[in-house]
């Protein structure tokens, strides 16, 4: 049996789409922390790197609404995938699905690096995709699903919920990246 991964570790097997690395998680009680604090630095970065002048105020506002829809895009996910479009062996509770898809977040840290000119709006894009990516693979994991398309079409409903949420939230909060 192989030793428990680090929390640096745990993050770059997340951002590799590493199935080990979400399976530990999500048996990990104690990686919530963990999982809350990617959100909040992938927030941050996201935040610095929009290239928008937003502030302590901004950082705050955006880490605060991330922390919110990734409460509500877990809680949503879990909805969708065990009421909706389970599959015979799927078995999860949402603080599984908040690990798992809060590491899932890892490649958010470099959203940070959107504030290199020109390229800083396809790096953006490139690293929203990878998320997308991860998420699948987080949420597969989680819910213990065979198939991947299926944990493709419970993030895609799922995503899209979420960014109207986030989006309800970052204007709510005055956030100037909305």
């Amino acid at each position: 049996m192989m030793p428990p991964m680090t929390f640096v570790e745990r993050m770059i097997g997340a951002a590799k789409l590493d199935v080990q690395a979400y399976e530990e998680v999500e048996a990990d009680r104690g990686a919530m922390g963990q999982a809350l604090a990617i959100v909040v630095l992938a927030a941050v970065a996201a935040g610095i790197g929009s290239g928008y002048q937003i502030g302590l105020g901004g950082l705050l506002g955006g880490a605060l609404a991330s922390i919110i829809s990734w409460l509500v895009w877990a809680w949503l996910v879990w909805l969708i995938g065990t009421k909706v479009l389970p599959e015979a062996q799927t078995s999860a509770d949402t603080a599984e699905l908040m690990r798992t898809i809060g590491f899932s977040a890892s490649p958010g840290l470099l959203r940070v690096l959107g504030v290199i000119p020109v390229l800083g709006g396809l790096i953006f894009m490139v690293i929203t995709i990878w998320m997308l990516v991860t998420m699948v693979v987080a949420v597969r994991q989680a819910l213990d699903l065979r198939s991947t398309g299926r944990a493709v079409v419970i993030c895609l409903i799922g995503w899209v919920l979420h960014v109207i949420v986030f989006m309800g939230l970052l204007r709510l909060l005055r956030v100037g990246w909305a």
